[in-house]
């Protein structure tokens, strides 16, 4: 069998896959969030554990040798460790907004700018460049004590070998990663203030770096590659190579990705290029901050289960009687298509006789209105797949057809665990049948008369957008 591993934000996952890609198990476990006034941290001991805890449980319930496993997990933030891969402090969130200060400064003395001309990063208060500023500042003990500061997968890779620490071009892409010459641009590390911690970043491998594991989770000697991380793993896994094509990844954050050859570093600041495994091919990357996350606080404020959803999508008309939702509600603002560190989310439209169907429509058409805004800015003129776990509402998913416009490919199961085989296969030449591992599990066409109506809502939906970024500068 071929095990991927995903490590997300709250949840790790391991699935096992035949050599056809049917997926044949996967088990999962929880782990926590430490948040508390724009602080957002993880354990990485309870990280690991967890790797290994789900590794263990789908070893012994597919009772097959491991061929080889693929490793992706979540991307940006700061995992601080030492040269053992463990921690030297917890791991600060790629959703930490700690460090929105430094952001806000940037943005207004073109500090910002410069690095996305050079880099095609438009960075974020929980990227790693400002937060290794802010750790800089105020807990530089901590980078003093660290031999690396790694993202999430390569702690658990370099924890599972024993391996050097080491990541790849796609994780490194935000922000230090020159996308032409494939290495650390070194004058983004000075322009940040971080030319002498330039020590802490950890050497890109170019392919991704293989390995073999030291036996626990997966048997001793099971052949490993790292990276890349979860929303270019997603694009593999849904089969989005092809310039123009796209991915919309509808979890905890809403991620739209398009495949390009064309590197612009021109226009509005905003997402990133993600480089690839292939030179001269990238991800246009527009990862905003909350997708399934924005519904989950609703669901939660309004006391409406997750099974609730589908019923009242189809009972509420598109419109949701008049609510509307801008589904900014991350602590740390947006991050794409454009950056906004103070942008909150916003409510409008509700009166007495709102209901809690109207509340649930509106988040989910919002979230597509950001998606819609997404996958412009990063140039979908392609195909469309959609991922993640929004995809287990089919009445959200006709939805989404309506509001884009389009036709979504839907492609179920776990695609970021299916993305790492396939790139650990192409690392180590095992020749697996790529279109038969990412073919799509349903297609949804749009309602012509529902797509007409939602294209005017999107107009509607930039011009409130417009007025809460102004709102937030104030």
């Amino acid at each position: 069998m071929y095990v991927g591993i995903d490590v997300g934000t709250s949840m790790v996952k391991a699935a096992a896959f035949d050599a056809t890609g049917r997926q044949l198990a996967v088990e999962s476990r929880p782990v926590g969030l430490d948040l508390h006034e724009g602080v957002v941290e993880q354990d990485m001991e309870e990280v690991y554990g967890a790797v290994v805890a789900v590794l263990e449980a789908l070893t012994s319930a597919v009772d097959e040798p491991v061929e080889l496993a693929g490793l992706t997990g979540q991307g940006d933030g700061v995992w601080l460790v030492d040269g053992e891969g463990r921690p030297v402090r917890p791991a600060a969130s790629w959703m930490d907004g700690r460090a929105h200060e430094l952001v806000d400064g940037w943005l207004a003395d073109g500090t910002f700018e410069s690095v996305f001309r050079r880099t095609g990063s438009a960075m974020f208060p929980g990227c790693p460049g400002p937060l290794l500023a802010w750790l800089d500042r105020h807990e530089p003990k901590a980078l003093d004590a660290a031999k690396a500061a790694l993202y999430c997968k390569d702690m658990v890779f370099q924890r599972l070998t024993g391996a050097a620490a080491t990541t790849d071009v796609s994780d490194a892409s935000m922000p230090f990663l020159d996308p032409r010459t494939r290495a650390y641009d070194d004058r983004v590390v000075e322009v940040l203030g971080l030319a002498h911690r330039r020590g802490l970043l950890a050497p890109v491998s170019d392919p991704v770096a293989t390995a073999r594991t030291r036996g626990e989770g997966l048997p001793s000697g099971t052949r490993i590659a790292n990276g890349p991380y979860d929303l270019p793993a997603c694009a593999l896994g849904a089969g989005v190579t092809s310039p123009g094509d796209g991915l919309l990844i509808v979890g905890t954050c809403l991620a739209s990705l398009v495949a390009t050859t064309e590197l612009d570093l021109t226009g509005e600041p905003a997402g990133l290029y993600i480089s690839t495994d292939r030179p001269g091919h990238w991800l246009r990357a527009m990862p905003a901050m909350v997708g399934t996350a924005a519904l989950d606080w609703v669901l939660s404020t309004t006391g409406v289960r997750h099974e609730e959803v589908d019923g009242l999508l189809a009972e509420t008309p598109p419109g949701a009687h008049g609510v509307r939702v801008l589904p900014y509600f991350a602590p740390s603002g947006e991050r794409a298509p454009f950056v906004e560190p103070r942008l909150r989310a916003e409510l409008t439209g509700v009166c007495l006789e709102s209901t809690r169907g109207d509340l649930v429509r509106a988040t989910c058409e919002g979230i597509g209105y950001a998606a819609r805004h997404c996958l412009e800015a990063a140039g979908l003129t392609g195909n469309l797949a959609v991922c993640g776990g929004g995809t287990r509402s089919s009445a959200w998913m006709r939805l989404l057809a309506d509001v884009l416009g389009r036709p979504l490919r839907v492609v179920e199961g776990e695609v970021g665990a299916r993305g790492a085989v396939l790139a650990a296969a192409e690392r180590y030449g095992a020749g697996l049948d790529t279109p038969a591992w990412t073919k799509p599990t349903a297609v949804v066409e749009p309602d012509p008369d529902r797509a007409a109506f939602y294209a005017k809502g999107y107009e509607e939906h930039l011009d409130r957008l417009a007025g809460a970024r102004a709102r937030a500068r104030q």
